[in-house]
């Protein structure tokens, strides 16, 4: 590319006004803290709006929504590349989070792009044109919107990203997002800082666009033919760029003729560029087309010769497989006359045979056939078959389910034949489904009838799959009830062999039907069991952290020691469930009913109870620290001993509750209804010893400290206790 030239005379050159505070710095500075002006400005119209919303989606009183899809889909287009866990499904959020959350992510899209369209008009943001910096062409002249785009889009970001992200992705880094945050910012610096060469330092973005970085402070007031003056920035000198103090141009200097108005010359002091070597070597360019065209022709000829063979060879495979199918089709039909070993060689010969129609025939054959032994080698073909054999074992499950739910609890002959038929499919696919165990990731076995069907379960089948890998399988709708899942993995690394990244093998459980079922010890991390029922199923010891429980039914469950930090169980049923020594640490229950629940030594540090209903629960000994309890129902509940410091108990309802030897040192209390609550320490029942309360040092520490000025229908008991031990009230002497 030409190098612009400038030519003055030494003595008509003048500065321009006298720079401000910001514009005394110097030129490096400056550029970098206009730079840095605009990240913060696009920055923080995400942010504002983001923490806003975060604040108000912690509101209680606030109604909730299903978030926004664009969100949803932004969030799952961010977490895959950067491997995050993504939250699954559509959570719901406070109305005016989704509002605010939507701004946040518009808001700096729209300014980037204003911010590009000043660039590409004026030649400055605001930023730039407080600190006195400017980006023009080679003709002196604003850049235009195509140069722009180049220039921040692929140079200042797109390059130095991809690098940085290429070098994380395949090191030793990755997912660790603070390494992959420093790469990125070095290689950000070091593209804006530019590489020597013979032109001094130049940024890589403006190489790219064709652009220069100038000091806009500087300007040039040369005088015309007619005497008059006129000013025009110049291009400075790129090494200014970076070198304050350096007056000498090294390749962009300037001079002026005391005779001519200000021009640009075209003096070459570098190399040429791409378009000006096609010009002077037209032959050569001739014959690299004439290369790369006659490449084209023979890769796509022998690509074509490959498709053509690939497609015969297919084809005549299909052809051999459909007539030997034909030959054991005839051979099983009940009129062959073969013999039970001949039937039974057909059907393993069946099922070899890669072909759909085999796998139809044996999934039909499976449900016909009345000879035992003949029903057991159908079961082993299919197995032979594998998971290929899944969307026909599916198909004829739920057709078969239909019939029999059509017909309804009659004791036919014709319905004990159907539900037969129908254990045969559910047994087969229980096969499967244990050989394969790990390579389940996809298979859709939704709406299927795997546990016990009819209303009153009067299928003898059980499903049990104990110690599994089910990791990535969907289930979705499906009747697992009284099914057996102990020890079994609903989870898998993905493809980058790394836990909570975007690519896990999450199995989908909404809405599934797990009544009764036993998943003790399963590794249910992350799974997606919105709206299951799980009533009176066990999960003892399982791994639910991060699960989501959006409106499930889990009454009745058994939760002993059951990890569940993180998991969302927003709206959820836990009535009458054993949670003792569960960790339901920063868990979400919004809303959720607990009535009756067993809670005791549970951990429900900052934990979001808010709306709760705990009603009649037995919460002794829990951890409540830092939890949210706001508007939360605890009336009738028995929290001895039980941890609720910095808890918020605004407006919680706490009437005969039962809150002896409880901390609730900084506690906000505001709102609180303490009618008939049990405050003064008791003696201990010796038969409630084996509840290990925590240690609150001494019994004049419970509310000590505590604020009880706005708590509600306080009676003159509660009043001396807290007065007594150190409680805050109006009416304390």
């Amino acid at each position: 590319m030409a190098t612009p030239i400038v030519r003055r005379s030494s003595n008509e050159f003048s500065q321009s006004k006298e720079p401000g505070k910001a514009n005394s710095l110097p030129f490096a500075t400056r550029r970098f803290a206009a730079w840095a002006a605009e990240i913060t400005l696009v920055v923080t119209s995400g942010l504002i709006p983001f923490s806003i919303g975060v604040y108000a989606n912690s509101r209680s009183d606030l109604n909730r929504v299903p978030l926004n899809p664009v969100l949803v889909v932004t969030e799952r287009a961010i977490a895959r590349p950067l491997a995050l866990p993504v939250s699954y499904g559509i959570r719901n959020v406070a109305w005016p989070t989704n509002f605010l959350w939507t701004v946040a992510l518009l808001a700096p899209v729209t300014i980037s792009w204003w911010q590009l369209y000043l660039l590409a008009k004026t030649g400055s943001t605001i930023p730039k044109r407080r600190f006195g910096v400017r980006v023009v062409n080679k003709q002196g002249k604003p850049p235009g919107l195509a140069a722009v785009v180049v220039r921040e889009g692929i140079g200042r970001w797109t390059i130095p990203i991809s690098i940085a992200y290429f070098l994380w992705r395949y090191s030793f880094a990755f997912p660790n997002l603070g390494l992959f945050t420093f790469l990125a910012v070095l290689m950000v610096i070091a593209e804006g800082m530019g590489l020597p060469s013979r032109r001094g330092r130049r940024a890589l973005h403006d190489q790219l666009a064709g652009t220069y970085t100038i000091d806009a402070t500087r300007l040039l007031s040369p005088k015309s033919e007619d005497g008059k003056s006129r000013s025009q920035s110049p291009i400075e000198n790129e090494t200014d760029e970076w070198q304050e103090g350096n007056e000498q141009v090294a390749t962009t200097s300037m001079a002026m003729s005391s005779d001519k108005p200000l021009h640009y010359s075209t003096e070459t002091t570098s190399s040429p560029t791409l378009w000006l070597r096609i010009q002077q070597n037209p032959n050569l360019i001739l014959f690299g087309v004439a290369l790369v065209s006659m490449t084209a022709v023979l890769a796509t000829l022998i690509g074509t010769q490959v498709y053509i063979q690939t497609q015969q060879t297919q084809r005549t495979a299909k052809q051999i497989n459909s007539q030997q199918f034909l030959v054991l089709v005839k051979q099983l039909s009940p009129n062959s006359g073969a013999t039970n070993e001949e039937r039974r060689s057909a059907i393993i010969a069946m099922g070899s045979l890669n072909d759909p129609q085999a796998i139809q025939f044996l999934v039909d054959l499976l449900v016909n056939e009345t000879n035992p032994i003949l029903l057991d080698t159908i079961q082993q073909a299919l197995v032979s078959v594998g998971l290929k054999a899944i969307p026909e074992l599916k198909n004829k499950n739920q057709f078969l389910a239909t019939e029999i739910e059509s017909v309804g609890n009659s004791a036919s002959p014709e319905q004990e034949l159907r539900q037969k038929r129908l254990q045969l499919n559910q047994g087969t696919i229980n096969k499967i489904l244990a050989v394969y165990s790990g390579q389940t990731n996809g298979i859709d076995l939704s709406r299927t009838q795997l546990g016990r069907s009819g209303s009153d379960g009067s299928s003898l089948f059980n499903l049990v799959l104990d110690n599994v890998d089910l990791s990535g399988i969907k289930f979705k709708s499906a009747n697992l009830n009284q099914a057996s899942f102990k020890g079994s993995r609903f989870r898998g690394v993905g493809e980058d062999g790394r836990w909570d990244t975007y690519d896990d093998m999450i199995t989908n459980l909404n809405q599934a039907q797990l009544k009764q079922a036993n998943l003790t010890d399963a590794n249910l991390s992350r799974v997606l069991m919105n709206g299951s029922n799980l009533s009176r199923a066990t999960l003892n010891r399982a791994n639910l952290s991060d699960a989501r429980f959006v409106d499930a039914n889990l009454s009745s469950a058994q939760l002993v020691g059951a990890d569940m930090r993180g998991a969302v169980l927003e709206n959820a049923s836990l009535t009458g469930a054993d949670l003792g020594d569960a960790k339901l640490n920063e868990a979400n229950l919004y809303a959720a009913r607990l009535g009756r629940v067993i809670a005791i030594g549970t951990i429900l540090s900052h934990a979001n109870l808010t709306k709760t209903d705990w009603q009649g629960a037995d919460l002794s000994g829990a951890y409540l620290d830092h939890a949210n309890l706001s508007n939360a129902n605890l009336s009738a509940t028995r929290l001895t001993g039980a941890v609720l410091r910095s808890a918020h108990l605004e407006n919680v309802n706490l009437r005969n509750a039962d809150l002896s030897l409880a901390d609730l040192q900084g506690a906000n209390v505001k709102g609180a209804d303490f009618q008939g609550t049990i405050l003064a320490p008791s003696k201990q029942d010796p038969a409630d010893q084996f509840v290990q309360t925590p240690d609150t040092g001494s019994q004049s520490a419970v509310v000590q400290g505590v604020d009880f000025t706005q708590a509600k229908n306080l009676d003159a008991k509660q009043l001396a206790y807290i007065c007594t031990q150190g409680g805050i009230h109006p009416r304390c002497p």
